[in-house]
């Protein structure tokens, strides 16, 4: 089967595609034919060195989180699939490998893929939805008549953010490049601002919930944008990021949270239902397996709405 690796931390050019076998699974484990993966910007962080901490040093490396496929094969002590089931489901996100022609993982992080969506769609939601869904429900707990903003509304978590934060009942405040205006919009944001025309922070507006995911708005910068008892929430787990909220949440009423992402049966299943109630699922490009170092070198200069993936065959 094909497989992406890496042996060694760098930008794309470190990323190799080779020929392996098909893994064996184990009683508790499910084999999944890959139809697509998505990309991420929590991959190239960890190919690129900066997670050393979390992924380890050791090579080769695999590549890619989240995914959709069919199963394969199940273990005898698995009960919740069978072969030929279409799942959707995400494995390790600092150890990777959803790109290969299969993957192995176990029946508790991955769901059934709703019916209504592609598989391309599909490979869209596991990682940007669960964070959106752990963003909104449990780092901001946003709930109704709150005020929130949302920067970096048109990346693969902040289309998700904005539909969920407004199902919560929330105001949403959108910030957004020019080309995103409309779609920001389409979404349900009730305000959409560009950052091209309009800094940030000369907005008026005090907000509950200041959820940054261009990672460009820090939370010292936040603070003005915060009302007394506000969360601001950030994408970035760095382990000083997550020292220096730790200590700042012990002393002030604003308070920094770091999403470290947690897959969950329930999350996942949370997902498959929002899908199948009409979720907009916004891809921007779709790649060969082939192309995998172009497919993130575009994917870095961000300059896309929704999430971009890669097609196996």
């Amino acid at each position: 089967m094909k497989k992406v690796i890496y042996k060694q931390f760098g930008d794309e050019s470190v990323l190799e595609l080779v020929d392996q076998a098909i893994p064996s699974i184990q009683k508790d484990q499910l084999l999944i034919r890959v139809k697509a993966v998505s990309v991420n910007p929590l991959d190239w962080k960890v190919y690129g060195g900066e997670m050393k901490l979390m992924s380890g040093s050791g090579f080769p490396k695999s590549v890619g989180i989240d995914f959709s496929g069919i199963v394969e094969q199940t273990g005898s002590a698995t009960t919740r699939f069978t072969p030929g089931n279409a799942v959707i489901g995400l494995l390790d996100v600092f150890k990777g490998g959803a790109l290969a022609d299969y993957v192995v993982v176990k029946e508790s992080n991955v769901a059934l893929k709703p019916a209504n969506i592609s598989f391309e769609q599909a490979a869209a939601l596991p990682v940007t939805g669960l964070s959106a869904l752990q963003i909104i429900d449990q780092l901001a707990a946003v709930g109704p008549n709150q005020d929130v903003l949302i920067n970096g509304a048109t990346g693969g978590i902040g289309v998700f953010a904005v539909q969920i934060a407004k199902k919560r009942g929330a105001s949403v405040t959108a910030v957004v490049s020019t080309k995103g205006v409309d779609e920001a919009a389409k979404w349900g944001a009730d305000t959409v601002s560009d950052y091209t025309k309009q800094s940030i922070n000369v907005l008026s507006q005090r907000f509950d919930a200041v959820i940054d995911l261009s990672t460009k708005l820090s939370f010292t910068e936040a603070k003005s944008l915060m009302k007394p008892s506000a969360v601001y929430v950030s994408t970035l787990p760095s382990p000083l990021t997550l020292a220096y909220s730790f200590i700042n949440n012990l002393f002030s009423g604003r308070k920094s949270k770091v999403l470290i992402l947690k897959s969950t049966v329930e999350g996942l299943n949370a997902l498959t239902h929002l899908a199948e109630d009409g979720l907009q699922i916004v891809l921007d490009k779709s790649y060969s397996i082939n192309n995998v170092r172009e497919a993130y070198q575009e994917a870095r200069r961000g300059k896309g709405i929704g999430k971009s993936v890669i097609v196996l065959d």
